[in-house]
């Protein structure tokens, strides 16, 4: 082996800090990018944000200016007044100490405001009230803990009887549990509010739900009479529930009316309902017959260095607490730097959207274009790549609603004059024509797939399947209402 020295030239990239920086706050959502920002200010005392100073002044500053220059005036007077102008209310420095013959209008309290009651407390609470033996008041409790969301009974009978006499034994309870003691509690369980908890099945929770309405309510035997065939009234079959429960058509109708004002799901009103609030990073508005584009003021955060910090920094010093502010002073420009180039590719980017989807934001999704992020690059100059790390989690506030940026991406289709039409338009239009079918004779995937053909859009029979499956739009044999 022989050793050599030689040159090698070669091309690399090379990701410097500031590069990976600016990388990682592209993707970043506004309230990750929010966190990041405090992060920041935390950390690196020569990062400050720039407060709005045109904002309009409060109320109390303006009333409290007024104050301060009364007072000011009265001081600079050539003769003092009998009385002068406080600023404060004795109230304000002593407080009010009551006497045992008098109250203060007004007593602080502990906030002791609880959040939604869930299902299995609400049924707790009612359980509690009711005169059961403790044996009785035990199996109740196993049946509320089985209950599931929906408000049914997920544990089978044996289930709850094997769990009640385990408890038993481990508090040396000799006593055997039986299954009739177990439906008794269960069928009281059934009748609390809301009534058709604890039920097995959907045929059995409004079965339960009928038979607890008045008995002079229109239709209640119908009803009841139905739901003794729910199979046949599952699969549509009218001749034979008509022949099984020898109803008429009419009355069968009513009797199902009477059936969809019932709760088939009845723990579900217990329900957290947390709504996640998504903040728009872009807001686009029509003024003029023009659409415009700007990012949010709200999630736009201003930046500065902190000049007093900045001013002590001196050249020629070498000290450790002068290259210190030097570094931070650094990091900070290089931060602020980021962040503003992610707000200008951010709005590049969202301003290309708009302008390839007008139609979208003048007609809805039936006017989407087919869209790639390749197109996108290719205009605003970007990779491919960073075009993708833009629109993740970013949102675009639009006339017609909120949505990610990722919405206005969709495949392609070819229509019959040689031009191409967007997936999402297509779903669009099978939706509504779908929403307008005679409910009695409705639509088939062939029947849908001839309309749009029709209109221009080529599609086949699968392809239509494919996009209704999409919307969670079941077969035309199970959207066929018969009554």
């Amino acid at each position: 082996m022989k050793l050599s020295v030689g040159l090698k030239v070669a091309n690399s990239l090379s990701l410097t800090p500031q590069l990976q920086q600016a990388i990682r706050l592209l993707q970043l959502s506004s309230l990750e990018l929010e966190q990041e920002i405090q992060v920041q200010l935390d950390s690196n005392p020569l990062l400050e944000k720039v407060e709005d100073e045109n904002a309009p002044e409060s109320l109390d500053s303006i009333q409290q200016d007024q104050q301060e220059q009364e007072l000011s005036e009265s001081l600079n007077a050539d003769h003092l007044p009998d009385e002068l102008p406080v600023d404060t209310d004795w109230d304000d420095v002593y407080t009010h100490q009551s006497t045992a013959m008098e109250r203060p209008g007004f007593e602080e309290r502990e906030d002791n405001r609880q959040g939604q009651t869930s299902l299995k407390e609400h049924m707790l609470q009612q359980v509690n009230l009711l005169h059961f033996s403790p044996v009785d008041k035990l199996i109740a409790y196993c049946i509320v803990d089985a209950l599931d969301d929906k408000g049914y009974l997920e544990a089978e009978i044996e289930e709850i009887i094997e769990s009640v006499q385990h408890l038993l034994n481990q508090m040396d309870y000799e006593i055997d549990v039986e299954k009739d003691e177990v439906l008794v509690v269960l069928k009281h369980i059934q009748r609390l509010e809301p009534v058709g908890v604890g039920a097995r099945s959907l045929a059995e929770c409004l079965y339960i739900q009928v038979d607890s309405l008045p008995v002079t309510t229109v239709f209640r035997r119908e009803a009841m009479l139905l739901l003794h065939d729910y199979e046949l009234l599952i699969s549509n079959d009218l001749n034979r529930l008509i022949k099984q429960t020898g109803l008429n058509a009419d009355q069968l109708k009513s009797a199902v009316e009477l059936l969809r004002t019932l709760k088939p799901y009845p723990g579900l009103e217990f329900e957290d309902k947390e709504s996640d609030y998504q903040v728009p990073d872009v807001v686009v508005f029509k003024k003029n017959d023009t659409w415009h584009v700007q990012l949010n003021p709200d999630v736009v955060p201003k930046l500065r260095i902190n000049s007093f910090y900045s001013g002590m920094i001196r050249r020629a010093d070498r000290s450790e607490d002068n290259q210190y502010l030097r570094n931070q002073m650094l990091e900070a420009r290089n931060f602020i730097k980021s962040v503003d180039e992610r707000h200008k590719t951010l709005l590049k980017v969202a301003s290309c959207i708009v302008r390839h989807q007008r139609e979208f934001l003048e007609i809805g999704a039936e006017g989407m274009k087919p869209l790639v992020l390749r197109e996108v690059a290719e205009e605003v100059e970007l990779h491919e790549s960073t075009v993708s790390r833009v629109t993740t989690s970013k949102f675009l506030l639009t006339p017609r609603g909120l949505f990610e940026l990722k919405y206005f991406f969709s495949s392609h289709v070819g229509t019959t004059t040689g031009g191409e039409a967007s997936s999402t338009a297509i779903r669009a239009k099978i939706k509504k024509l779908i929403a307008d079918e005679n409910p009695r004779k409705p639509l088939s995937d062939n029947i849908i797939a001839s309309m749009l053909k029709e209109g221009g859009i080529d599609v086949a029979r699968r392809t239509v399947a494919k996009y209704r499956e999409s919307l969670h739009i079941p077969s035309s044999s199970d959207r066929k209402v018969l009554i």
